[in-house]
């Protein structure tokens, strides 16, 4: 979801008298809000590491930045994972594949951050059963995380852009990424090995195909801004102005001086999707047509398999070559509106996996992105770790 999402422009007037106070107002968010993304002091001896740890994996990319991770610590040396099924997508995201990629995205920075402290994270994953494919998370139980000191364990170099990793949603320059930053990104991908079975591929300025993936990813967006219990499925979580921002700390936050005078005086409708063609409709696609357009190149992952597990390892590997992409200077921006499974969607789904060569039975297109250089963007709100922490 762009953050200049919705604006319904209605008595320009009004809105322009009311502006002054607000236009002198910074557009950064408060400083709760992105706390959490301020490192955490070393571990002391005799403390539990297993916070320090999870200070980080809070910090994985998640869709709509729901942050749908809890935590149980009362078993020492364990970490069990939850699916907070408060924070689901039925809408756009009707079978939580995303949501299970996040899952995955989390226990990949836990086991970053894990090896930086000489410690193997034993990952057993749906320990009382794999949830249905088909339906929304059922016991919630993601996985089982047992820390274990162990000296052959090496830090991952990954492990040093967790800080610097944001989703970047801007214009992209079109310097066309180089064939060694494609690399990193791809042999970061892969590096779960046989835990995955993935194919990774790109598609830059020389690629005929490249007009194709411009014009799908169009095509979706357009549909899912116009299908109204799916963009209503955005405009439930976002967050206007400071106090909105800083009260939630997730969801899509939009703190632009301009917005907030519109909802000052109640001209920033939430209430309702604007139609097709209203203003705050179209201009959405003209600003995201003109972001496709300045975008040089586009990833892909392809799993073969959509179990849960799959989708999990598929999440893992995601944030591996986004982290490799932020160490590259490369920005990346998950299109995720073609790989999502409701009715209307059907036509960019079918043709992102015609385009990609997933069409064998079982493949499935986990992760379609932006790739290239941009100026570096802000944090998102994290909610901090005791929000993620289920009580004793």
């Amino acid at each position: 979801m762009e953050r200049r999402s919705f604006i319904r422009v209605m008595g320009g007037g009004v809105v322009l008298a009311a502006a002054p106070a607000l236009v002198a107002c910074s557009s950064a968010l408060p400083p709760e809000a992105v706390a959490a993304w301020q490192p955490p002091a070393p571990p002391a001896p005799g403390s539990d590491v297993r916070r320090w740890i999870l200070a980080h994996a809070i910090l994985a990319p998640h869709s709509h930045n729901l942050q749908s991770w809890l935590v149980d610590l009362r078993q020492p040396g364990e970490i069990a994972l939850y699916c907070d099924r408060t924070r689901l997508l039925p809408e756009t995201d009707p079978f939580s594949r995303q949501i299970m990629m996040s899952q995955g995205t989390f226990l990949e920075v836990l086991d970053l951050a894990a090896r930086q402290q000489g410690l193997r994270a034993d990952i057993q994953l749906f320990p009382q059963g794999e949830f249905d494919p088909k339906a929304a998370p059922a016991n919630g139980l993601t996985a089982l995380i047992r820390l274990v000191p162990d000296a052959s364990v090496k830090p991952d170099p990954l492990f040093a852009q967790v800080f610097q990793r944001h989703t970047n949603r801007s214009a992209y320059d079109m310097k066309a990424p180089d064939a060694a930053a494609l690399l990193a990104i791809a042999t970061a991908a892969m590096g779960l090995g046989d835990t995955l079975k993935l194919r990774v591929g790109f598609a830059g300025a020389q690629d005929a195909r490249i007009a194709e993936h411009r014009a799908i990813a169009r095509d979706a967006w357009r549909i899912e801004l116009v299908t109204p219990r799916t963009v209503m499925e955005s405009m439930k979580v976002l967050r206007v102005g400071p106090t909105e921002i800083a009260q939630h700390r997730d969801g899509i936050s939009i703190n632009e001086p301009m917005v907030r005078a519109l909802a000052a005086v109640g001209l920033f409708d939430r209430s309702k999707a604007p139609g097709p063609d209203d203003s705050a409709t179209t201009q959405q696609v003209k600003d995201f047509n003109a972001k496709i357009e300045a975008t040089p190149a586009f990833f892909w992952m392809v799993t073969d398999g959509n179990d849960r597990r799959t989708q999990v390892n598929a999440g893992r590997a995601y944030v591996r070559a986004q982290l490799a992409a932020t160490a590259q200077g490369l920005s990346m921006h998950p299109l995720q509106q073609a790989l999502q499974e409701y009715p209307e969607q059907a036509g960019p789904y079918a043709a992102i996996h015609r385009l990609v060569g997933a069409q064998t039975p079982g493949q499935t297109v986990q992760m379609w992105a932006r790739l290239g250089y941009a100026p570096p963007v802000g944090a998102a709100p994290r909610r901090g770790l005791e929000a993620h922490l289920l009580a004793a």
